[in-house]
């Protein structure tokens, strides 16, 4: 299929994840640049299968994290194509080692138009930006990319010219459904947001403090629109269905438990983001991911 298979990738992107916002090296000072660096190392020693720089990661970013590291997946989650020119991503790239960049993938996506002044004609200008990827050189082929995508027409643009789906904030049902949309042969790698909090009601107020934001972007309440929510769903930071289901909240066995839907809804690769009351998705919440680590053991 491309210079990286579905098989491949599967085995590669590993069943679980991280995905941290906090892994921006290029927004911090010496100290906090080093922090990430001991932070990832230890995430690669615990097993999980890729490491996701969340929030709109420059190439920076991605280097920093993958010269931290050694064997673990490094991924974007997700670049955002009107900020960084495809050549200038194609040749930041190039210049990793071979061994590096196999195990680098490029996340990207068209982010949204409330935060984005140029922003028009998202899908062609996700096409053209893949054009230009492939007209670098070198090329970033396909088998070295993944998409953001929510609706089908992006998630076919996933299957046909890269290697997958990395789709944010969603809920099993929409795992199930992009599976349908994208076929067997994609790779499928939500985003999961936990709450290790088993006090429900103070984990709920942690997650509306996050969504809250999100409810703000229309690319997010078009799609769980589709999946069947309602606008008064969206009112107060979120009603306790949302939440519910498009969060895992509770103990790192429940966070597994949810997990494992998203895993049987055709998901090849869970990406969780950890939440905690005091930082949001701002800090480095290393506790919980040991936490996390143990209760997955040999399944990550």
């Amino acid at each position: 299929m491309t210079s990286r298979t579905h098989e491949a990738a599967h085995g590669t992107f590993g069943r679980i994840g991280i995905w941290s916002s906090a892994l921006h090296g290029s927004r911090t000072d010496d100290a906090g640049r080093k922090a990430i660096a001991e932070a990832v190392a230890e995430l690669e020693e615990l097993g999980y299968g890729t490491l996701w720089i969340g929030g709109s990661p420059s190439p920076e970013d991605a280097t920093a994290v993958v010269a931290a590291t050694r064997t673990v997946t490094v991924a974007t989650g997700i670049l955002n194509i009107w900020s960084h020119t495809a050549e200038e991503v194609a040749a930041r790239i190039a210049a990793l080692d071979e061994a590096a960049r196999g195990r680098f993938a490029l996340g990207l996506g068209v982010s949204h138009g409330p935060l984005v002044p140029q922003y028009a004609k998202p899908y062609s200008a996700m096409v053209a930006y893949l054009d230009a990827l492939d007209a670098a050189t070198p090329a970033v082929e396909p088998g070295e990319r993944i998409l953001a995508a929510l609706g089908p027409k992006m998630l076919r643009l996933a299957a046909d010219r890269a290697l997958g789906a990395h789709p944010y904030l969603v809920t099993a049902e929409h795992t199930a459904e992009a599976r349908e949309t994208l076929g067997p042969d994609a790779l499928l790698a939500p985003e999961l947001t936990v709450v290790l909090d088993t006090d429900l009601d103070r984990a709920r107020t942690t997650a509306r403090e996050m969504l809250a934001m999100y409810l703000q972007l229309p690319n997010y309440t078009a799609n769980l629109l589709r999946l069947g929510f309602a606008e008064s769903d969206f009112e107060d930071g979120g009603s306790v269905r949302l939440l519910d289901a498009l969060f895992a909240l509770g103990s790192a066995e429940q966070v597994k438990a949810r997990t494992g839907e998203y895993l049987d809804a055709g998901a090849d690769h869970v990406a969780l983001q950890v939440l905690t009351a005091d930082e949001g998705g701002a800090g480095l919440p290393r506790a919980q991911w040991r936490e996390l680590a143990e209760a997955f053991g040999d399944e990550l």
